[in-house]
């Protein structure tokens, strides 16, 4: 189960990679329990549920300087005893106009399997550079 898992995750973020880069909300929605909490790297703003962090996205896909942001899993630890596992990595935010990393730093967050995928129910990030 763990490798399965951690391949199921690694998978998931590389889909919420794809969606970031693409601007498409349609593709983040399904990664995003309904609770899902997510905390900003720079003034730790806290965006709390689905709805919400879509249209934190959108809002951000129609910024004319917006950024790329990538989150590259260096570490993910699933739980032997409950249906959760700790995602630990680097992200970095690049701007699409000129394709500079402007922004980057560390993450974790946590996912929950249910029915059968694995949801992101929280993410916290620092900014570092």
């Amino acid at each position: 189960m763990t490798a399965t898992a951690d391949l199921a995750i690694r998978m998931a973020r590389a889909t919420f990679n794809r969606a970031l880069a693409d601007a498409d909300l349609k593709a983040i929605e399904p990664l995003l329990a309904r609770d899902a909490i997510l905390v900003t790297g720079s003034d730790s703003a806290v965006i709390t549920g689905r709805k919400a962090q879509l249209l934190a996205w959108k809002r951000e896909f129609a910024s004319a300087d917006r950024l790329v942001y990538c989150r590259t899993p260096d570490r993910i630890i699933v739980s032997p005893v409950e249906p959760v596992a700790m995602e630990q990595g680097q992200w970095q935010g690049t701007a699409t106009d000129s394709g500079r990393m402007l922004a980057s730093g560390t993450y974790a967050a946590k996912w929950r399997e249910t029915a059968g995928s694995w949801l992101l129910e929280a993410e916290i990030f620092v900014t570092l550079a």
